[in-house]
């Protein structure tokens, strides 16, 4: 029988304490409340991402915009448009593609040239096409001088030459995805696995989010903070058993926390907390020292509002507030945005 985590106790309630008040935070600033929407003074004085992934700004618009649009295209297509917005994450350089093509980019693009051209005018009227949401891998593996050029050759690598959409409509899993878009250069672990995530959002797939997880190095050092020792546990491993074990942590220590209406924390979202309690741990317990030791960013919030949507195979859009919200202004660390 494997030795389970052994957690440090109080960052281990601490990670159940920031995930119920972020939560809480995030519902209330939803429901139309006033700010403050919470009481706690870092939360209240920082950026953190928020609870579910798939709530955050960027990935809400990469479930609407991209991997939900109504305009007609092939599968190929699709999966093109996902993994491109997803390397890019920024939705500044999707809009601007959009609007030189005048649609959604397609592989033809890739092949004419046309999607190279439409990220040079983004470049020129943007000045940055990429956020700092992920750290990506080394730049110059097609050889090409900037690293969006190396993106485009990546892309034209996986879908018009190796024709990888078809292997991931066929694969298993999603390890199976993760490990087919690991492959390539230039998709690192923790990208690939954000990738697969959101190709997992999509109808085209439909696999199960706590079969695979590939922590980030936020999480790495969250992990670090939260458990003394893993026992016989991996990284990944220790995360599916915060999955496991959700309803009885929050329930010994007494704290609410609905989900996402109903949806139960996934893996991606354990692991993102694990991130996010890393950071919150710089002010809540300094004698935990990192590599980093302080939050940088502040919270600030946004004017720019956002209508809710999620994957319709959650069956939770239903449930929604019908009005828009609000998000907030978006200062990113690795690994992710804030809603």
């Amino acid at each position: 029988m494997k030795r389970p985590p052994v957690p440090r106790e109080r960052i281990f309630s601490l990670y159940w304490h920031f995930a119920s008040e972020r939560q809480h935070a995030f519902e209330r600033r939803v429901s139309g409340l006033p700010a403050p929407w919470t009481t706690d003074p870092i939360i209240r004085t920082y950026k953190f991402c928020n609870v579910f992934r798939a709530a955050d700004r960027v990935s809400q618009y990469l479930i609407r915009q991209v991997a939900y649009h109504d305009e007609p295209c092939s599968v190929a297509d699709r999966l093109f448009q996902i993994v491109a917005f997803r390397v890019f994450s920024n939705i500044d350089t999707w809009d601007s593609i959009r609007a030189f093509l005048g649609r959604q980019p397609t592989i033809r693009d890739l092949k004419t040239g046309m999607f190279a051209e439409a990220l040079e005018e983004g470049r020129r009227n943007n000045g940055r096409l990429y956020t700092g949401a992920f750290i990506l891998c080394a730049t110059n593996a097609y050889g090409q001088k900037s690293k969006h050029e190396n993106h485009v050759e990546l892309f034209k690598h996986l879908f018009a030459q190796d024709r990888v959409a078809q292997r991931l409509e066929k694969a298993k899993s999603l390890r199976g995805v993760y490990e087919i878009l690991h492959e390539y250069p230039l998709l690192g672990d923790f990208m690939s696995y954000q990738i697969a995530i959101d190709l997992n959002y999509s109808s085209l797939l439909g696999f199960g989010e706590n079969d695979f997880t590939q922590p980030g190095p936020g999480a790495l050092r969250g992990i670090r903070k939260v458990f003394e020792d893993l026992g016989d546990y991996s990284p990944a491993e220790a995360i599916l058993w915060m999955v496991d074990h959700q309803d009885e942590e929050f329930r010994k220590r007494n704290l609410a926390f609905s989900g996402l209406w109903g949806r139960p924390l996934h893996a991606i979202d354990c692991q993102g907390l694990f991130c996010e309690t890393d950071k919150y741990c710089r002010e809540a317990a300094p004698e935990l020292t990192s590599a980093r030791r302080r939050i940088k960013a502040r919270f600030s919030a946004s004017t720019q509002p956002i209508t809710l949507f999620f994957p319709p195979k959650w069956n939770i859009n239903h449930l929604l507030p019908a009005k828009s919200v609000f998000g907030e202004s978006i200062d990113l660390e690795p690994a992710r945005q804030l809603f």
